[in-house]
């Protein structure tokens, strides 16, 4: 079941400057990757030192951030406040100013030295799951996808690889996976036609996809992060998608249906994610790390898609892009 398993960890750490133990943990082969949280921030000069220190350690390592806009933006002081992605879609121009957003984002996340912002969110907003809510684009899928597909242009323009979460759609459930164990009781056909649609009209222009610890139990009785009915039949089959599979956070209550930590690295793993995050717990992350040492888990050969483009423009308020971003922004009245 184990055999040829390939994957790494995506860990966190706990202030805004690396402790000894920190180090030790970013040293190790198996880790890939690391996620900042509003915890380990102060502000711009802060993290670009945090991410110089960290990829003194470790160049290779993925650095990650959640910078979707709205409620859920890890960087604020010194960064462009930005609109829930559902305040674009009744702006005439909404597509436009999409690219601006993703734009605008991808460049302030990758001038402190960050690799990539998990975004965007592709999840419906069918008006029941309030952990989603604003976060998504939008309630119709081909809007919802138009305006994703925009926002991923402008992440990309800015050299930033897009995550499309929560697959495959998280908008339905109404409990919160951080808390609980969501179910989706709708059939495939159901999903298929609806919340799956962004994600198949994207996925060609997708680098990575994040499942949702939800359960579909008319689908499979695993949450999808640990399905390798929706992750290698569905995703990799049907949809065709070559990119990076990140588990979910594997500390979060919808992750704990399969066990401990170790359970859960293996069976995301197994089922065909490509590298795990165990967040905001360290003794569950030290855990995983124990059980991919255990397993000889190989990295996944796929992260390297991931890495940011463009490091170099610390500059980038004096661009004319920047500007011209920004008025458009004020002017539809989402930025202050």
């Amino acid at each position: 079941m184990t055999a040829g398993l390939q994957g790494s960890l995506m860990v966190d750490v706990a202030g805004t400057w690396l402790t000894a133990e920190d180090r030790q943990l970013l040293r190790q082969p198996q880790v890939g990757g690391l996620i900042i949280f509003a915890r380990n921030i102060e502000h711009p000069r802060q993290v670009r030192e945090l991410c110089a220190a960290i990829r003194a350690i470790r160049p290779d390592l993925l650095l990650a951030v959640d910078q979707e806009g709205g409620r859920v933006q890890r960087l604020r002081q010194g960064f462009v406040r930005l609109p829930a992605m559902r305040a674009l879609a009744d702006n005439p121009n909404a597509e436009y100013l999409a690219e601006q957003c993703g734009w605008v984002m991808a460049t302030e996340v990758l001038a402190v030295g960050l690799d990539l912002s998990f975004a965007p969110v592709l999840d419906l907003d069918h008006q029941r799951s309030a952990v989603v809510g604003s976060r998504a684009f939008e309630g119709d899928p081909e809007q919802a996808a138009l305006l994703a597909g925009a926002f991923i242009r402008g992440m990309n323009s800015a050299g930033m690889a897009a995550t499309g979460k929560h697959f495959p759609g998280h908008g339905w459930a109404e409990a919160d996976s951080h808390v609980a164990i969501p179910n989706d009781e709708r059939s495939l056909d159901e999903i298929r036609a609806k919340d799956l649609l962004p994600f198949a009209r994207l996925s060609k222009r997708l680098a990575a996809v994040m499942p949702a610890h939800v359960i579909y139990p008319q689908v499979d009785p695993q949450p999808a992060g640990f399905s390798r009915y929706w992750l290698q039949d569905i995703l990799r089959g049907e949809l065709q998608f070559d990119g990076v599979i990140f588990s979910d956070d594997l500390s979060m209550a919808g992750a704990h249906v399969v066990g401990d930590a170790a359970s859960r690295i293996e069976a995301a793993l197994t089922a065909g994610c490509d590298m795990g995050l165990v967040c905001n717990d360290r003794a569950a992350a030290e855990l995983a790390l124990s059980a991919v040492q255990r397993l000889k888990v190989q990295p996944s050969p796929r992260i390297a898609r991931m890495r940011g483009q463009a490091f170099a423009n610390i500059e980038y308020k004096q661009d004319p892009r920047w500007l011209a971003a920004l008025g458009a922004l004020k002017d539809a009245q989402l930025i202050d």
